[in-house]
């Protein structure tokens, strides 16, 4: 007897997994094929020392380049994004990402629901979905399924939302009916953000030095912040987002971003307030936002810094009182602002 050739389900329909995206309260979504991604500009990436100590991103390499190793039979991306542009006038200690609700939680919530979405469409789909804390490479997967361009300042950037965009993916073990193109690159001649970084932070266009970010130095550093960029924290307390705010794309127009990213009462305080919090207060604002992440005496040292860094002598009640904090990296941030104020 002949052997019996096991058929593979069709294809799924595009459109059906758009509309479920959207109905999941994706702003944006796109499809890609689940194929190797090329290892060299992330291996040149890490070799240069650009991660600083973000050691995760050099470990299971295989899996952050092959969807098809973390999820057996991966045939999909669907690469997902929520806009977050905030209106202008909003304060600008902390970036606009980080005001309001941990865009992970969010992501996290809709992949859940587009997850149930899919599964009555297809019984049996298999999936995998992160945000950036997992193995898949966002930006690229987001580029490869048409949401918009990597741009010079490393940022995915949209036609009509620019790069306010948080990103996730979702591979799924299904083919669809049809692919989205990759997206063009749009930046042209402009090199807006290259110049505007407070930081120096792009040794060349598309690549982000992590040592020198204020991103990196304000919510992933741990230890002491290195002198030489403790200026360009002055106005600044968590992220930054000068090579967002200079870029063209980045328009006065775009629509404004989902309302689960509008500040909340941390998000919309400044370096003095943030220096004086207590820790059972911080705690209780900072929950389910992304400035729990840099943690309490990460924040705190951060708003001695955007003082000693502004030298706005009102805070010096608030400095002299840190300076013998608890805290290692607390009473050194102090103690250095209270040399700037003189």
């Amino acid at each position: 007897m002949p052997a019996t050739r096991l058929s593979l389900p069709g294809p799924l329909s595009a459109e059906a997994v758009r509309r479920a995206a959207l109905a999941s309260r994706f702003t944006v979504v796109g499809l890609a094929r689940a194929e190797a991604l090329d290892p060299a500009p992330l291996r040149r990436w890490l070799d240069a020392g650009h991660a600083a100590d973000l050691d995760y991103m050099a470990r299971r390499q295989d899996e952050r380049l092959d969807p098809r190793v973390v999820l057996s039979g991966a045939r999909t991306v669907v690469a997902l994004g929520i806009a977050y542009r905030r209106p202008a006038g909003e304060p600008a200690t902390v970036a606009s990402y980080a005001r309001g609700r941990d865009y992970h939680y969010a992501h996290r919530d809709r992949m859940k629901a587009l997850r149930k979405r899919l599964i009555a469409l297809a019984p049996g789909l298999q999936t995998y979905a992160c945000v950036d804390t997992g193995v898949a490479m966002e930006k690229v997967w987001a580029e490869r399924a048409g949401l918009g361009w990597i741009g010079k300042n490393g940022c995915l950037i949209h036609r009509e939302h620019g790069s306010w965009l948080t990103l996730s993916v979702m591979f799924l073990d299904r083919q669809m009916d049809r692919y989205d193109r990759p997206h063009e690159e749009l930046c042209g001649a402009c090199a807006l953000c290259l110049g505007a970084c407070p930081t120096g932070a792009f040794p060349e266009p598309g690549v982000v030095d992590a040592r020198r970010c204020l991103s990196y130095q304000t919510i992933e550093n741990r230890g002491t912040v290195p002198d030489e960029l403790r200026g360009a924290l002055a106005g600044r307390v968590v992220g930054c987002d000068t090579c967002q705010d200079v870029c063209p794309w980045n328009r006065d127009d775009a629509p404004v971003g989902d309302a689960r990213f509008a500040p909340r009462p941390l998000g919309t305080m400044g370096a003095r307030e943030i220096a004086a919090l207590g820790q059972a207060e911080w705690r209780e604002l900072a929950a389910g936002t992304a400035m729990a992440r840099p943690g309490y005496d990460g924040l705190r040292r951060n708003a001695l810094i955007s003082i000693g860094a502004r030298r706005d002598r009102g805070a010096r009640k608030i400095v002299e009182r840190l300076a013998d904090d608890a805290s290692a990296v607390v009473a050194e941030a102090a103690r250095w602002a209270r040399g700037r104020l003189g």
